[in-house]
């Protein structure tokens, strides 16, 4: 027969194994938005160097996973996924699978403007499967529209850095607390959606509170990630998060209430010894803004023999500002850089707030080249432009050429200056057209003229190929 105190030992060792069951997390990638009527318009000779790979792979998500690793995490990338196979299966029947296959406690699924309808299909299928399993949007879309998800099929939204609310989140549940508890998110329960206050950590997720990506959650679709018709794939890396400028179409700077953060160089360093790619992309706003870092990051990347193929995004006037550190740079690994040329009029330049002026683009494009610097130079186009200025475009950009060229539509992005500015022009609300390749606001062109403008300037370049 049992003592009191043997049974008393059970208790506690069957409470302990309950209390620390590892929860079962499945965080998603979706998949990107079709819609591209600059592609659908333009002729079959453009068609191969527009866009059709939006996005890399999944950064954020990775960051998500490192803070609950101590659980059972799956990350799975959607596009990645249809990627390797076009003709996989329908979003439903995959969603449907991957339920099946993991039984998750929680899904949790990464957003951005032109994919909220295919995470909002995510979300539909996981409450259909399974109405108990807790459903978490995060993302650049909660951070700047979190009442959009003011749904049903929508448990918690977690926006901004929400690494460590995440965790708290998980924490929350296992603990069986109120999600009232947790600082920083909205949940929608039977009384409505509810915000639980900003949360009182201050979170610096680029030094203090920085995690370090497990990349081998995406070896399943490495190969996917190959950019320009380069066979090595590339994976992404940030140095800083935030922006200090304040470009009114963009969503960065407002994404990350006007802060910047910078990362340590030792962290960076460490980081590029454990990544097994050959090429790393940069994956900030500005990769050159404090000129002292990046002086000593390269001059730590030389010390410690690291050779990798870098790829930056640099604005112009800081190459023409500072020749000598492009120079470095190249010689130590840096090949490729996108540079927001936007527009080559100053008066476009100012109403953008860009804080630039057209004439240093030129400069720019042969302190890239002449150090032998593959430079990809991407303009905005604005819906109102006739004949005319598609012409005057054309022969700036031939006459400026780049190795690579980029041309997209001015958009209203949800949650910029840009587009408070013009919310009472838009007409067309469909965010799935909300990824620079469809016009939302009228046209002053007939709008298949529009689009067959468009589609000719990605004609313009000197490279044969799209990176």
């Amino acid at each position: 027969m049992n003592s009191p105190l043997r049974l008393m030992a059970r208790v506690v060792i069957f409470l302990i194994f309950v209390c620390s069951k590892k929860m079962k997390i499945l965080l998603i990638n979706p998949p990107r938005s079709p819609e591209n009527k600059i592609l659908e318009s333009a002729s079959t000779e453009a068609r191969h160097f527009i866009h059709k790979k939006l996005i890399g792979p999944p950064l954020g998500l990775l960051t998500i996973a490192e803070a609950v690793k101590d659980h059972d995490v799956t990350v799975f990338d959607m596009k990645g996924e249809y990627d390797l196979n076009p003709d996989a299966t329908p979003l439903e029947i995959m969603i449907a699978d991957l339920l099946k296959e993991h039984q998750p406690d929680i899904v949790g699924v990464t957003i951005i403007t032109s994919e909220l309808y295919f995470s909002m299909d995510i979300f539909r299928v996981v409450k259909k499967f399974n109405p108990q399993i807790r459903t978490v949007a995060g993302g650049l879309h909660t951070t700047l529209c979190p009442h959009d998800f003011n749904d049903p099929v929508v448990d918690i939204v977690c926006p901004g850095h929400s690494a460590y609310i995440f965790k708290e989140v998980i924490k929350a549940l296992e603990e069986k607390r109120s999600l009232e508890s947790v600082q920083g998110i909205f949940f929608n329960n039977d009384k409505g959606f509810h915000f639980t206050g900003p949360s009182y950590i201050v979170f610096d997720p680029a030094k203090e509170h920085f995690l370090m990506p497990d990349r081998q959650h995406l070896e399943r679709w490495r190969s996917t990630y190959a950019v320009g018709g380069n066979p090595e794939p590339a994976t992404y890396l940030f140095s800083s998060l935030g922006c200090p400028y304040s470009c009114s179409f963009c969503s960065i700077w407002k994404e990350h209430n006007s802060c910047y953060f910078q990362r340590d160089v030792e962290s960076l360093i460490e980081e590029l010894k454990r990544i097994d790619y050959k090429i790393v992309r940069f994956a900030d706003a500005n990769t050159i803004v404090n000129i002292k870092f990046i002086n000593r990051l390269f001059d730590r990347i030389a010390e410690e023999d690291i050779h990798k193929t870098f790829i930056m995004d640099i604005r112009a006037d800081t190459a023409v500002e500072h020749p000598g550190l492009i120079e470095k740079l190249a010689k130590n690994g840096l090949k490729v850089v996108i540079t927001g040329f936007e527009s080559f009029r100053d008066e476009e330049l100012k109403q953008y707030n860009k804080r630039s002026e057209a004439k240093l683009i030129e400069q720019a494009i042969h302190i890239f080249h002449d150090n032998d610097i593959l430079l990809r130079g991407n303009y905005v186009v604005p819906p109102d432009y006739n004949e005319d200025d598609f012409k005057a475009l054309s022969e700036y950009a031939n006459s400026n050429k780049v190795t690579y060229a980029g041309y997209t539509i001015l958009t209203p992005m949800p949650g910029t200056v840009y587009y408070e500015e013009m919310k009472d022009r838009i007409i067309d609300h469909d965010y799935s057209k909300y990824n620079f390749f469809n016009s939302v606001m009228q046209t002053k062109l007939p709008l298949e003229k529009f689009y067959e403008n468009m589609g000719n300037l990605w004609l313009i370049k000197k490279g044969t190929d799209v990176i």
